[in-house]
């Protein structure tokens, strides 16, 4: 049943995927009710992600239904056992990761996006550091932000920082609470041999609070795709989006300059935007226009471009 649906995906994806010049893309994403997985290709890397779901295996029979799912992967998709990449979703308690590191080694390689690079590690971090659901949005970002000042805002590694410094942003501000993050996305920048100090910044910030210290008409296009929810120590209040993004979005129109632009996106299914409490009468969905060809259908977050 698996083999079958892949086979169909991916005779038809990878040809949508070579025609746009695309090597990074989402394959299958918890089609079948009975595979309960996600399968995303990185050039010739595959990287599986299991979804937590209940189900009535004991360890051995659960052991046995996995090993077989990825043999069923590896031959649809010809790689190698090398190649594949997998990240198990375990039931924890609330106070340790809710994923476990598949091991530590550190092992970042490099993967070209729209003529841009990004470093990309498929073991040692939750997430692969590239959002590839956001790939339409980035080029919207690119295509508008010449000699604008851009503030990204919860930047994780910088993949919408490079694309504003691509498009010859006057200006590209990075803000994250990660120094990890931070650090990927210096190194982004690097591969891509940006490396104008005085146009490129990295800060290390709780954004809540960073955003109450920028001065009005301090830039013009701001990226902001927080969290749903947040408890770091290290910040100061606890986020949580439905509650907080009025706030959120009202400090950064403050911020913009006259007609300066918010994009602002939420992977909380469940959001409802609070239209009546944002200064701004220019408030527009854009979730479908930013939906790439390999989310159709099955893309779950939001995504608002909002005018001061």
């Amino acid at each position: 049943m698996l083999e079958n649906r892949l086979q169909k995906v991916f005779k038809h994806r990878s040809k949508q995927a070579k025609r746009m010049g695309i090597s990074c893309y989402r394959l299958y994403d918890k089609d079948l009710p009975e595979f309960p997985i996600c399968i995303e290709l990185y050039d010739n890397k595959v990287y599986i992600s299991e979804y937590l779901s209940k189900h009535n295996l004991t360890e051995e029979e659960y052991s046995l239904w996995l090993e077989e799912t990825i043999v069923v992967i590896r031959k649809v998709l010809q790689v190698d056992d090398e190649n594949v990449f997998i990240k198990q979703r375990k039931r924890m308690n609330h106070r340790t990761q809710q994923y476990e590191k598949t091991d530590a080694q550190q092992d970042f390689f490099t993967v070209e996006e729209s003529g841009l690079k990004f470093l990309i590690n498929l073991s040692d971090y939750l997430d692969t550091g590239l959002f590839l659901d956001h790939r339409t949005t980035r080029q919207m970002v690119q295509a508008e932000c010449a000699d604008k000042r851009v503030l990204n805002l919860f930047c994780y590694t910088g993949s919408f920082s490079v694309y504003a410094a691509s498009g010859n942003a006057g200006l590209v501000t990075s803000v994250d609470l990660s120094k990890t993050y931070l650090k990927w996305a210096e190194d982004n920048f690097v591969i891509n041999r940006f490396k104008n100090v005085e146009k490129y910044q990295f800060v290390h910030a709780d954004v809540l609070q960073y955003l109450k210290g920028i001065q009005p008409n301090s830039y013009d296009i701001v990226v902001m795709d927080p969290p749903t929810f947040s408890n770091s120590k290290r910040m100061d209040d606890f986020l949580d989006i439905q509650r907080d993004h009025v706030t959120l979005i009202n400090d950064v129109l403050n911020i913009l300059s006259p007609n300066g632009k918010l994009y602002f996106s939420t992977n909380f299914t469940k959001f409802i935007l609070n239209t009546d409490e944002i200064h701004s009468t220019k408030i527009k969905d854009i979730t479908k226009a930013t939906t790439p060809f390999d989310f159709e259908g099955k893309l779950r977050r939001w995504c608002y471009l909002i005018e001061k």
